[in-house]
């Protein structure tokens, strides 16, 4: 039997990348980009269900698609004697992957109305590359302008317009920083009663501790993180961009009373929340029923609600901390511990009244909190929290 070549000239050929931003997306030379993180949709819902939260889908803008979904806990509505408190909540996923309706930022958001009993709007923002920067930040000033309406009948019935809070993760942290910066640029009338940052994305071209020790193994590397905001503002900008690097002390002149500045140990950005105001980038979002998290979530909501922190959390106040500069010029993290001025090894778990706190320059912020989880942190919560009035 006479034998044949296989003729492999009609085989696709295999598609060329152009640029590799692993772990979260892929560009193709073709111009098809492909996002290497799973995003599971999970469908709006008025009936709040096992949750509790009732949730519904608006559109904020047709012409550039930005929309949002709200969240309504039911049983706040239910037993509130006033107006619910107002969370403006940007998704992280480095400003180019993410969605406020997919599943761990749907269930964040979720637990954030349900345990603070708060309108929560999570807003749907387009994403680079083919939406570069500053396009997250036209769209969130849009969500926010919006929200600030109340043309909702949810927040007009429920919302309280003197109780406004900015949120967000990574990215959306680092979005809620610059929609406080605009109100105040803007001169606009709407009111910030605070800010929660939590893991917040910054950086910087110079190098701080936490960038250069290798030792935990950070999620992410400082050379790729160095990649980053080039290919996000579509190499418009670099990483002294003060979008991605503030100046020190920007946080006191910003138009919210209160800041809460939360940060993992093993966040290879850690220091630059750090000097804005274990554990590794995201993990309440995607181990949201460990005890870090937990914690983390009943701080947010007694932060929120204008409480102190539960004794569960702190041990301590800012007041009695011993303590010495670590990183940042006006705005610095300084480590100490209690009245005893002891600590002790938190590998073995014997670690207490240890906390790290954000001191800030006077301005119009009155205080400014951070958490820590990781490191000098009680080992079986995994967290420390202090308060700092500016």
């Amino acid at each position: 039997m006479a034998m044949h070549a296989t003729n492999n000239s009609s085989a696709p050929a295999k598609p060329e990348i152009a640029s590799d931003m692993h772990p979260f997306l892929r560009i193709y030379k073709d111009g098809r980009v492909e996002r290497l993180v799973p995003d599971t949709f999970v469908p709006a819902s008025e009936d709040p269900g096992a949750t509790g939260v009732s949730t519904r889908d608006v559109v904020i803008d047709p012409a550039t698609g930005v929309s949002a979904r709200l969240f309504l806990s039911a049983g706040a509505v239910a037993t509130a004697r006033t107006r619910l408190p107002l969370v403006v909540y940007f998704h992280g996923g480095a400003f180019c992957t993410g969605s406020a309706f997919a599943e761990p930022f749907h269930g964040y958001a979720a637990s954030l109305s349900a345990r603070a009993g708060a309108v929560v709007i999570s807003v749907e923002y387009r994403l680079a590359p083919e939406h570069p920067v500053p396009a997250a930040y036209d769209d969130a000033w849009a969500a926010l302008r919006w929200a600030a309406s109340r043309s909702d009948p949810w927040l007009a019935c429920h919302a309280d317009p003197a109780r406004v809070f900015l949120a967000g993760d990574s990215a959306g942290a680092n979005i809620a920083h610059h929609m406080a910066e605009r109100v105040a640029a803007d001169g606009t009338d709407i009111s910030i009663e605070g800010m929660v940052l939590v893991q917040p994305f910054f950086w910087g071209s110079e190098r701080l501790p936490a960038e250069t020790d290798r030792r935990d193994g950070p999620v992410f590397s400082p050379e790729f993180v160095d990649s980053l905001w080039p290919f996000l503002t579509a190499g418009a900008a670099g990483n002294d961009d003060p979008r991605i690097n503030p100046p020190d002390g920007e946080i006191a002149w910003l138009p919210c009373r209160r800041v809460l500045v939360a940060v993992a140990g093993k966040d290879v950005v850690r220091d630059r929340g750090c000097r804005y105001a274990g554990k590794d980038h995201g993990f309440q979002l995607y181990r949201p029923e460990c005890a870090a998290a937990l914690a983390l979530m009943d701080r947010v909501a007694e932060f929120i609600n204008g409480w102190a922190p539960s004794r569960r959390i702190a041990d301590t106040e800012a007041e009695n901390l011993d303590a010495r500069e670590r990183t940042g010029k006006n705005c610095r993290a300084a480590f100490g511990c209690g009245p005893d001025k002891k600590v002790r090894d938190s590998s073995e778990g014997l670690v207490w009244n240890a906390a790290a706190v954000v001191e800030c320059p006077r301005g119009r912020a009155s205080s400014c909190e951070m958490i820590q989880m990781g490191p000098f942190a009680p080992a079986a919560l995994g967290i420390t929290v202090a308060k700092s009035r500016l």
